[in-house]
């Protein structure tokens, strides 16, 4: 039984997040995406919590469904939520660390907001509140709280916020947390790097590694994702099965236990989804406003200092773990093309589960069409595959290349199987600039393309 889930998401109450980030259009795309278990996100703010406790009902120990939901067996489930950021004075240094809060349920929440205000934090003025409480004592005022709850700090490796970050003040957890460390069960790798990235940490070699979407908007939910499997499912990586029935069979304690790597516990984790962490924003060094990007050869030859501007460069994802991993990047990963043909990376040492790399439908959609993802012509076909296939995981991962060709045409089922076989190009993402993704790396002929895209519209018209 695989349960697929994403516990970093914003609500509408956040900065810079699409309005059609409420409850109802959360679980309608988690449906679509093929989402079992997703973040009720910013459970800090008041407005939000209180539609939290209007909308939300217990379904499962720790995990809650819509209401309005009439089959809560076949719905998404909720985990409460939320993203803090910690901006403060340690020793001489300013640190600024986000973190992901886990709670077990809404009488919880209401403690951690009470106690948040207590100490003068503002909960009102974002989604995810600036506080100015150090991550340690965070973490030892949540757990006074409730011992159930989980930190875990997310997108580790972002310039800015990330514990592992070039400008976040920290180069360990332990740095960060101190005495507290041990409470720390994993980490969220953050779109600009994948497992593989963290696993020559020494810190992070028994913590598990985490991937979740991070996403301001419906379509981005679930481009990154952890796979929690039962532990007496011990088929074959690489197949994910259809939403598990009844999905009430899984707890927020089970979740937890599988974060902490307890033997007894009845889930693991399975498997991650990642983004392409060429594709994220942060993947190369660079200067955005001076078009100037430098991979780790290049900064180490040509220093950090921009040709342009003459100030810092935004020092890349890739460079930093460079700096402050243990080893090489290269000799620490096995890559092996599964029987449907997708592209699974191993932990050699098996300390860590696989991972598969995944382009988002939508952009699959939209380059075989020589559209946009948020193209009327793309939307059609990305949900035709999905409510005639099972979901976009499905689409991605187990799908025949030959049904999906029959409902769209050729061109996007040579994308999705480029996909799989990790047969693509990109150009890496650079101080908050997404990377930007090519399957097909050589012109194709104009009148290919026509022939394709009048056969997907033929398709979509049933």
């Amino acid at each position: 039984m695989n349960f697929v889930a994403d516990l970093h998401l914003h609500s509408k109450y956040s900065r810079a997040v699409s309005q059609a980030m409420v409850l109802p259009e959360m679980a309608k795309w988690a449906s679509t995406k093929g989402i079992d278990i997703l973040s009720a996100a910013d459970f800090t703010h008041p407005l939000w919590l209180r539609e939290l406790k209007i909308q939300l009902e217990e379904a499962s120990e720790g995990l809650y469904a819509l209401k309005s939901q009439a089959d809560k067996q076949k719905q998404p489930l909720f985990l409460l939520s939320t993203e803090i950021a910690s901006i403060y004075k340690q020793g001489d240094k300013l640190r600024r660390i986000h973190n992901l809060v886990f709670a077990p349920s809404i009488e919880t929440v209401e403690k951690i907001n009470g106690e948040l205000t207590r100490r003068a934090c503002n909960l009102l003025s974002d989604g995810r509140p600036i506080i100015g409480l150090s991550s340690a004592n965070l973490l030892e005022m949540l757990l006074s709280i409730d011992p159930k709850i989980i930190l875990i700090p997310c997108h580790v490796w972002t310039p800015h916020f990330g514990v592992y970050g070039s400008a976040s003040g920290f180069d360990s957890i332990s740095e960060a947390f101190g005495d507290f460390s041990r409470y720390i069960y994993g980490i969220e790798t953050g779109l600009s790097s994948d497992p593989q990235m963290n696993w020559q940490m020494e810190e992070l070699k028994n913590r598990s590694i985490l991937s979740f979407s991070d996403a301001h908007s419906t379509p981005k939910m679930g481009r990154e994702a952890t796979v929690f499997v039962s532990n007496s499912n011990r088929g074959p990586v690489g197949s994910p099965s259809t939403p598990a029935t009844p999905r009430v069979d899984i707890s927020y304690n089970d979740i937890a236990a599988a974060i902490k790597r307890e033997k007894s516990s009845d889930f693991r984790i399975g498997y991650t989804i990642e983004f392409y962490p060429e594709e994220g924003k942060y993947h190369f060094s660079g200067h955005r406003n001076c078009k100037v990007t430098r991979g780790p050869d290049q900064t180490r030859q040509d220093g950090n200092i921009c040709p342009v501007c003459s100030k810092r460069l935004t020092e890349g994802v890739l460079y930093r773990v460079e700096q402050l991993s243990e080893g090489q990047l290269e000799g620490n990963m096995e890559a092996k093309i599964s029987a449907n043909g997708i592209k699974w990376y191993t932990d050699p040492t098996k300390n860590h589960p696989p991972f598969v790399k995944l382009v988002p439908l939508l952009e699959v959609i939209a380059e075989a069409f020589s559209s946009t993802p948020s193209s009327q012509k793309t939307n059609t076909a990305f949900v035709n595959l999905c409510e005639t296939l099972g979901s976009e995981i499905d689409v991605l991962l187990k799908a025949p290349i030959q049904e999906i060709e029959k409902l769209t045409g050729p061109r996007v089922a040579e994308g999705v199987e480029k996909v799989r076989k990790g047969d693509i190009v990109i150009d890496p993402g650079y101080d908050g600039e997404y990377g930007k993704v090519k399957i097909w790396n050589e012109e194709k002929n104009q009148k290919t393309e026509d022939q394709d895209s009048k056969k997907a519209q033929l398709g979509l018209q049933f």
